[in-house]
């Protein structure tokens, strides 16, 4: 059955193009598509390219087998669902192509040309063009409503980051529809206005190049400036080193050029640059776990310089404003795999951030110093960095939890977002009911980062954060608007507590891992309310055995316990905000939360909890016991002070230390004290 969402059907994709990016493309279709049996064709006019290609592919299936990311059936699936063809004909009946052939306007509008025959009108045409404007790529062509760019970003079939720029032609709702399907495959795309280079390649090519100039001035070989470059932004891998592993040199340097004529007069092919594409040679950059020793006077300085660069290109994207802070923000750590740069510049400071910036201009003639960091300056205050984001769609308002890196885990400034929307919404006439919902497809909200709850310093402090935390989930009762929980993935701890205290809750259909509250993993116990919220959910001794054990639960049971109303198959934001409305018209009958006491039994039965502390789950016990004994505000009051308790005890800090060093899934060697 062909792939459908949101009443758009991909009976056929294309791919032209077996270079650099066409094949890891091809591949992120065919992992989506093959159990639709949607194929998928790579087409190529160079057979050599093509057995290149289809090489890749093979080689990077047969590593995901082997890291056990796909069984062998599914690997096989994928494999067969893809064509590699020389022939356009294979194209025919394509409902969406990608072009990712070279960086060439002419041949990039040939093959539009051709596509435009080949194709129905109907069909999706995008270029994954790294730099040519939209308007440019595709002047002429017939029907250019139904064309854009889509800027994938190396490996394409990992990387989440993914620039949409449409040209004035394209229409809006086709925006919005690649938007959405991107984010439902996986992907975190963002919308791009209209300019060479886009919002992301200034910032990458620009870095290049101030390493680059590091070279030229005798900073460092690329060797050293690749090493310092990882320590100053966080990269995860150099920028000499990236342009070795994308062929990126003959692109970047024409492109270089290209800003330089319309961005900036700072923008050009530096001469290290030009010599290695005339020459055909890679860069010189560190092999696997090699040491680069460079000495500490030499590192400080490339590290300013590059700070203040990088800092620098952020703010003049900002300032050109094709993108938003918030997409800046989200797809220049993702996709540049680089230290998110308005958190970096809260961290050291606005007006350090400034002089970084304007030390580095008055260095490099024609570098640009952004109206937007000044202004910021000038305010004394930090960026404020959007991580929930509020649509309204009619009547109802949808806010969404967007922290895909670390799958929308709370800490202090989601909160305190949040809150504010809340506080609008419940002031806002024209809205009657609210959604919540997370980012993605993989989870609502994971929980509370970690890190987060290592800030704790003592059972008085646990328990004014637990406090603080629970003000902000009761806020949502007390709005006096029906808010309806759209749990787009699994909801953990803090995630599955934010939840419970909305007036209801809807699922994605098919969920294997809906929610759970696996505090006791930590050596804490549920602080939002979760030990009180979740017995009168589903019952006690069903809440207990979920939160002593640590037990995650599918959507679909998590219907039958109660604590869901609903599985929803398709556009799962719009079925909740019509939920929204009709809970609001009074339309909806739905089970009230017991906010007094509820019957207890003395004692909870025997609960496997395997390695988990028995000292906290014997404060767990009290809190779901003696918590039901009460009203539920006084429920929640028992709770935060119990959480609180945990910080007195060796196994919190045991628990919270082994996650942050050793990940999730390592068990913590509690002491039971």
């Amino acid at each position: 059955m062909p792939y459908t969402f949101r009443g758009r059907t991909f009976r056929k994709v294309g791919v032209v193009g077996s270079g650099n990016i066409g094949p890891d493309i091809a591949l992120l279709f065919t992992k989506v598509l093959h159990g639709s049996r949607t194929p998928v064709v790579v087409v190529d006019i160079v057979e050599e390219a093509l057995k290149r290609g289809e090489d890749r592919v093979a080689k990077k299936v047969g590593r995901g087998v082997e890291s056990g990311a796909f069984t062998a059936e599914v690997a096989d699936g994928m494999r067969k669902n893809l064509l590699f063809s020389g022939d356009y004909a294979d194209l025919e009946g394509c409902d969406l192509v990608v072009e990712a052939a070279t960086e060439n306007l002419d041949l990039k509008r040939k093959i539009f040309a051709d596509l435009s025959r080949v194709c129905g009108d109907d069909a999706i045409l995008a270029s994954n063009s790294s730099h040519l404007e939209p308007e440019v790529i595709f002047e002429g062509l017939a029907r250019p409503q139904r064309a854009l760019v889509i800027h994938y970003f190396f490996p394409a079939e990992r990387n989440r980051a993914l620039e949409i720029v449409p040209s004035p032609d394209t229409d809006p709702d086709l925006v919005r529809f690649l938007l959405e399907f991107y984010e439902e495959i996986g992907k975190a795309p963002i919308q791009v206005k209209s300019r060479y280079g886009y919002a992301l390649d200034p910032i990458f090519e620009g870095i290049f190049l101030a390493s680059a100039l590091c070279v030229e001035e005798g900073l460092g070989t690329s060797k050293e400036v690749d090493r310092a470059a990882c320590i100053a932004l966080g990269l995860g891998i150099g920028p000499f080193t990236a342009m070795n592993l994308t062929g990126g040199n003959p692109i970047t340097l024409h492109g270089l050029d290209v800003m330089g004529e319309k961005i900036s007069p700072w923008f050009r092919s530096p001469r290290i640059l030009k010599e290695a594409v005339e020459k055909g040679e890679a860069w010189d950059v560190a092999r696997r776990g090699e040491e680069v020793p460079l000495d500490a006077e030499r590192e400080g300085e490339i590290a300013s310089r590059l700070q203040g660069a990088f800092l620098g290109l952020v703010c003049e994207v900002l300032d050109s404003g094709i993108a938003t802070l918030a997409d800046l923000e989200m797809a220049v750590e993702m996709g540049l795999e680089i230290r998110a740069p308005f958190r970096l510049m809260n961290q050291i400071g606005i007006s350090h951030a400034r002089k970084l910036v304007q030390d580095y201009a008055e260095r490099n003639e024609g570098f640009p110093v952004a109206r937007v960091l000044s202004e910021q300056e000038e305010k004394g205050l930090p960026w404020e960095i959007p991580y929930v984001l509020r649509e309204d769609r009619g009547d109802v308002a949808v806010v969404t939890i967007r922290r895909p890196r670390v799958l929308n885990a709370l800490n202090g400034e989601v909160f305190d977002q949040i809150q504010r929307h809340l506080g609008a919404i419940a002031e806002d006439p024209r809205v009657i009911g609210a959604v919540i919902t997370g980012y993605g497809t993989k989870a609502f909200v994971s929980g509370a980062d970690v890190s987060f709850l290592a800030a704790i310093e003592s059972p008085e402090d646990a328990e004014r954060t637990s406090k603080a935390s629970q003000a902000l989930l009761d806020s949502i009762g007390r709005l006096g608007k029906p808010v309806v929980c759209a749990m787009n993935g699994l909801a953990l701890g803090g995630g599955n507590e934010l939840a419970m205290a909305c007036t209801t809750r809807v699922a994605r259909k098919g969920l294997s891992v809906l929610a759970g509250q696996p505090e006791v993993n930590l050596g804490i116990i549920p602080g939002a309310g979760g030990s009180q919220r979740l017995p009168r959910l589903i019952g006690i001794e069903p809440a207990a055995h979920l939160m002593r054990a640590a037990r995650m639960i599918s959507s679909e049971e998590a219907v039958r316990m109660g604590l869901i109303l609903r599985e929803v198959e398709g556009d799962l934001v719009a079925e909740a905000a019509e939920l929204a409305r009709r809970i609001a018209r009074g339309e909806e009958d739905l089970p009230r939360l017991e906010t007094g006491p509820i019957d207890a039994p003395e004692r909870l039965p025997d609960v496997d909890i395997g390695h988990r502390s028995k000292a906290i789950d014997e404060i767990l016990c009290r809190a779901i016991l003696e918590g039901a004994r009460l009203p539920l505000e006084e429920g929640l009051a028992l709770e935060a002070k119990l959480f609180g308790d945990c910080f007195a005890t060796e196994d919190a800090r045991i628990g919270v230390e082994n996650f942050l060093t050793k990940g999730p899934r390592s068990k913590a060697a509690f002491k039971h004290k």
